[in-house]
């Protein structure tokens, strides 16, 4: 397996509550495809370079985990129809 990063932003105007079940989401769908957490780093809310759909900040989420190449397909799949993330990249560490 690869270690990967994958930096995403959440709406800032999304409910506490809903912003922890996409970290959670997010998690889960790593851990039950066989990939492995290493870390969740909750950055907070954060100014953005440039406003993205009229908004200057959003929550940022630093996840740090291991999975194959299809599971990192999937997860950037889902995390680009989910609503309330604003952006995401996905890195080989």
């Amino acid at each position: 397996m690869t270690k990967y990063e994958m930096l995403y932003i959440i709406d800032c105007d999304v409910a506490e509550e809903e912003r922890e079940s996409i970290i959670k989401k997010f998690e889960d769908l790593v851990k039950n495809n066989g990939g492995a957490i290493e870390k969740t780093d909750r950055w907070g809310a954060k100014k953005l370079q440039y406003p993205i759909n009229y908004k200057s900040e959003g929550y940022y989420v630093l996840m740090t985990f291991e999975a194959e190449k299809t599971l990192v397909v999937e997860l950037k799949r889902i995390a680009g129809i989910t609503d309330g993330v604003v952006r995401r990249l996905i890195t080989k560490r």
